[in-house]
């Protein structure tokens, strides 16, 4: 995936780059436009509580609702630059996605965990569109596909839900041990790459109408709080800690007890998480001023 993920990435900045520079003259400073777009999506994570253990498995049921607000430049025939700041949730529950008669899945119907995480985004990313336009912003095509790729800064902050229906911020209480055993716990500041495609659609001569969707490549394996190991009680340092560093057993059996014991696999570690994003989005032209010449 991350090898996929390179080729792409770079793939994309190839074509930008030559169609860039083999119109960018072509295509005058009176051509160019800005935009500003507000966009209504849903928002699904990749991690450790899904139905599988797999960067492909999400649960459509723990879609929820993201919005987000966009400025966009138009420097030639097919180049844009597009800035976003946007707000949405993930979230997870192993009651939920974890099959228990599933051998794979068993250990985490056993962990029981459940997490919900409120992220805000913002990003900046490169737009290059499939189909050209030579002229102003009147003449533009009716329909566009486009491809993007980027980066982006966002905070996150993963809570978990208790057994009195409270939700807990899981990053201070270091669920897997780490305020005890010398590795810090993980930023609520992180770094990732968006990219993807869509389309957009001419409404009229200031409105277009788009289509997109983008995966969020992020350097971080704790957007669920779940990476690791099951930590010792001795490495939990509050009862807080314990009930979700442990797990909610499921279990009234005992059954759960070779699930979480310390040492064993609480998440996969190796193997970081992912968000995507999906929605629409409505875009206003800014019609360029166009400036008279003068005559004496």
């Amino acid at each position: 995936m991350k090898k996929l993920l390179t080729l792409t990435l770079t793939l994309v900045l190839a074509l930008v780059l030559v169609a860039n520079q083999a119109s960018a003259q072509q295509f005058s400073k009176r051509k160019q436009y800005n935009s500003v777009g507000v966009s209504l999506n849903a928002m699904n994570y990749f991690g450790d509580i899904v139905p599988k253990p797999s960067i492909t498995s999400l649960r459509f049921a723990a879609t929820r609702p993201n919005i987000g607000l966009s400025f966009t430049h138009r420097f030639a025939p097919r180049i844009s630059a597009r800035g976003s700041l946007s707000y949405g949730r993930i979230t997870g529950d192993d009651a939920k996605a974890a099959d228990d008669t599933d051998p794979d899945a068993k250990y985490r119907y056993n962990r029981n965990m459940n997490f919900r995480n409120d992220i805000v985004e913002l990003s900046a990313v490169g737009i290059f569109d499939l189909i050209e336009n030579r002229n102003n912003y009147l003449k533009r095509p009716d329909f566009v596909p486009y491809v993007f790729g980027g980066v982006s800064v966002f905070h996150h902050n993963p809570k978990g839900q208790d057994a009195s229906g409270n939700f807990v911020a899981l990053q201070p209480l270091g669920t897997e041990g780490q305020r005890v055993n010398g590795d810090g716990t993980y930023g609520l500041w992180q770094i990732s790459i968006p990219f993807g495609g869509g389309v957009r659609y001419k409404l009229n001569k200031s409105f277009d109408l788009g289509f997109e969707i983008g995966w969020r490549k992020t350097f971080t394996d704790y957007l669920d709080d779940v990476s690791g190991n099951f930590a010792p009680d001795a490495q939990l340092l509050t009862d807080q800690a314990k009930y979700f560093g442990r797990g909610i057993t499921r279990s009234t059996q005992g059954e759960f007890a070779r699930f979480n014991e310390p040492g064993q696999m609480r998440g996969k570690s190796n193997e970081d998480d992912w968000y995507i994003v999906t929605g629409f989005s409505l875009n206003y032209i800014l019609a360029p001023r166009v400036k008279s010449p003068k005559f004496r």
